[in-house]
């Protein structure tokens, strides 16, 4: 059983290399477009049955403009590096959902949803932008595909431990440091990766989209002043510290207004 578990980890590590076009990273992916696209396009309908959807607004219109915009961009960028037809398995979809929660999330493939809440962080177009362009890039990059693929090693790597320890209580305290440890040092800093590496393409085809990307760093002061300051360590956390990402988008700014420049965009709104 041990080997037939070793030899199932070392293939799937082997056949998990995907590369992202926008780092020319390799990535950690099980899983194909075939394979995730219709299951979150599926949840992500049952999703909008449940909740209120905001249409017809100008709140509404601008979400769609916005998300029409970025991906266009984003387009541009992938046909202009030589990945043609990357995005022909995606359906865009934005929309607005009465909520009061502060957020905004994408699924794989492309669906993508604004609560009404974050609207007076992100206050205007170029606001909402920020963040949409990193919702677009979450989707861009695989990363829901990355976190599942990364969630069965983990799944993996406790059933090896639990096959290899025979003693019930060295196995019970191998899986209450395992459960600790894997979380806090692999996939909570997993996941930080995934936020950081968002915002750094997202500043990218929002500048492309002609949105100015110095904005970004304004947006996260003012959910840092929503936030008044309560957060969990960045360590025990899903997310950079406000402080670690407005530092970030402040230093990326230039060089996302310098690789909309080689698209011709001069100026920003």
């Amino acid at each position: 059983m041990r080997k037939i578990v070793l030899t199932a980890l070392v293939f799937l590590m082997l056949s998990a290399c995907k590369t992202n076009p926008f780092t020319g990273k390799s990535t950690l992916n099980f899983y194909s477009n075939s394979q995730m696209f219709p299951m979150a396009f599926a949840q992500y309908d049952q999703f909008l049955e449940s909740n209120k959807v905001v249409t017809g607004t100008s709140e509404a219109q601008m979400i769609q403009r916005v998300g029409q915009r970025i991906a266009s961009a984003a387009e541009r960028w992938l046909d202009a590096n030589g990945y043609p037809g990357y995005l022909k398995d995606y359906k865009w979809e934005y929309n607005l959902v009465q909520d009061e929660t502060v957020n905004a999330w994408c699924m794989p493939g492309g669906k993508i949803v604004f609560y009404t809440g974050i609207l007076p962080i992100t206050q205007n177009e170029t606001g909402v932008a920020v963040v949409m362009g990193h919702e677009v890039a979450h989707a861009l990059a695989d990363h829901g595909a990355q976190r599942m693929s990364a969630g069965t090693l983990q799944q993996i790597g406790a059933v090896a431990g639990n096959v290899a320890i025979q003693d019930p209580e060295k196995r019970n305290m191998f899986n209450q440091a395992y459960g600790i440890g894997s979380q806090v040092g692999v996939m909570l800093p997993f996941s930080r990766s995934h936020e950081t590496e968002a915002d750094r393409i997202g500043l990218q085809i929002m500048a492309i989209a002609g949105y100015d990307p110095s904005e970004a760093a304004e947006l996260w002061k003012r959910m840092k002043a929503k936030s008044g300051g309560q957060a969990p360590p960045e360590f025990l956390s899903t997310h950079p510290s406000n402080d670690t990402r407005i530092s970030n988008l402040t230093a990326w700014a230039p060089a996302a207004k310098q690789e909309a420049r080689k698209f011709g965009v001069t100026s920003f709104k």
